[in-house]
């Protein structure tokens, strides 16, 4: 069968569009959220494309590439981490940790004990040492009825004379660390559970062990009765 001249035109004319359509290069399709822009890394995803990922963390591929070492076609593979950052390693933000040691209110360091928290309870010389009364506290002399002052802050936990060889008898609690023991009083002024200053009259001066007006003072650290001369001021 002859074709006519306009028949041919018409014949090359649509192979060459077919032609053109099948060589030219589809464009990528632009997705539709940016879902990655607070992550610093990705995990391609079977389907997933460079330009994808650059427009859904809004770096763009280009950036993308320079940032991961990827070259023109800038393909990716299934598996692959992407980092979505310029540069090194984000460096994580670390929060301090709260100690769990407890804090005493009264120092450990015997020379910051004596400046800043214990006062000598009573005015008066020294009768017995710690050494004198068997590494049990120390004797302070006294006229009968004289102020008994608490050597530092805390809370009374004992008022009275239950306890056999120390009188009329007052302890208080300055911290989980140290006690301090006041015996042989005349008067007990405070009671138990009550909360008492640095300084506060607590009770009066009594007849001690060798009849004679003394303050018996003991302080104990863990429950262990130490010298008070180490810790009162000179």
């Amino acid at each position: 069968m002859r074709l006519t001249y306009r028949a041919i035109i018409f014949v090359i004319i649509v192979l060459c569009v077919a032609g053109c359509a099948s060589t030219q290069s589809k464009a990528p399709v632009q997705p539709h959220k940016r879902d990655l822009t607070k992550g610093s890394y990705y995990v391609v995803k079977k389907g997933d494309t460079l330009y994808a990922i650059g427009f859904r963390s809004g770096h763009g591929y280009k950036r993308l590439a320079a940032w991961n070492k990827i070259r023109p076609p800038y393909k990716v593979y299934q598996g692959q981490k992407l980092k979505l950052f310029r540069g090194t390693k984000p460096r994580k933000t670390q929060k301090k940790k709260k100690s769990n040691k407890k804090r005493s209110s009264i120092s450990i360091n015997n020379k910051k004990v004596l400046r800043l928290y214990w006062q000598w309870p009573v005015r008066g010389k020294l009768l017995r040492s710690f050494y004198q009364t068997g590494n049990k506290g120390i004797d302070i002399s006294g006229r009968v009825g004289r102020k008994v002052r608490a050597a530092a802050t805390g809370i009374v936990v004992y008022s009275g004379s239950g306890l056999v060889g120390y009188g009329k008898l007052l302890i208080i609690k300055h911290n989980y660390l140290y006690l301090s023991a006041y015996a042989h009083n005349r008067r007990l002024l405070v009671k138990e559970g009550q909360k008492v200053k640095k300084g506060q009259v607590v009770a009066e001066v009594g007849i001690g062990v060798n009849a004679k007006p003394a303050l018996h003072f003991e302080i104990r650290k863990n429950g262990k009765s130490v010298n008070p001369i180490n810790y009162l001021p000179k």
